[in-house]
């Protein structure tokens, strides 16, 4: 379930199927029913009706999930980057040797950054974090070194603690990349409209049913899932933090 909803796409295509044929399912039973009472069929309006307002609120509460970690990752890109440009302007406050050392492993540091937000290979996303921690080790010893070799100081101070404020954002940012809605919630999601898709098949009024009007339900869900798992999804989804 982890890897599946990585892929909005693949989503779509499984959810819409999967809901449609379990409408059928519903309406075949249905229809293997000779006699159907007035009062079960109210029971099971009422069914219909209950089933498809939980699920219409377990999806919106993923909705906003959803929604809450991609404002997450975007902000903690923007401190991200506001701290390379602090660190790269605070680099002054350094001895000039050393300050200029900093300001070369800040610009190849921005650069992997950047890659990581762009690459959608998982190869090539071992090799950035590899590259980037590397750079990391190298831009803490670029200003490490200066600030031992002399006098504490409020100056050399700042320097450092840019320095410290460039690394942990990119642990934050990492974090909250990780974040994304549990498979829990997925397979809660999906099973409330597995449900949901064979009440409705099953309490349909005629028992020769469209093939269109079983499918409107099911597209509709599909559709709301897709939305959920793209914008859920940073590195392969069309809804994406725009880099400026």
């Amino acid at each position: 379930m982890n890897d599946l909803i990585r892929y909005p796409l693949v989503v779509l295509v499984l959810f819409a199927f999967t809901l449609w044929l379990s409408a059928r399912i519903g309406l075949y039973f249905r229809k293997r029913q000779l006699k159907q009472e007035e009062d079960d069929r109210h029971d099971l309006d009422l069914i219909a009706a209950a089933t498809l307002t939980m699920l219409g609120l377990i999806i919106g509460f993923s909705f906003s999930m959803a929604i809450g970690r991609y404002d997450q990752r975007k902000n903690y890109e923007e401190a991200e980057a506001n701290a390379i440009g602090t660190e790269y302007v605070r680099a002054d406050l350094l001895p000039a040797a050393d300050a200029a050392r900093v300001r070369a492993l800040l610009k190849d540091y921005l650069d992997q950054r950047i890659l990581f937000y762009e690459t959608r290979d998982e190869h090539g996303l071992q090799q950035i974090n590899a590259n980037t921690a590397q750079l990391q080790t190298e831009l803490w010893s670029a200003v490490r070194a200066p600030a031992g070799a002399q006098p504490p100081s409020p100056v050399l101070a700042l320097a450092v603690s840019g320095m410290n404020d460039v690394l942990n954002s990119q642990g934050y940012t990492q974090a909250a990349w990780w974040n994304r809605i549990p498979p829990a919630a997925w397979a809660l999601m999906a099973v409330v409209a597995i449900c949901s898709n064979l009440v409705v098949g099953y309490a349909s009024r005629r028992a020769e049913a469209g093939f269109i009007r079983l499918l409107v339900l099911p597209f509709v869900l599909s559709i709301a899932f897709f939305s959920i798992a793209d914008i859920d999804s940073p590195r392969r989804g069309v809804i994406r933090v725009v880099n400026e």
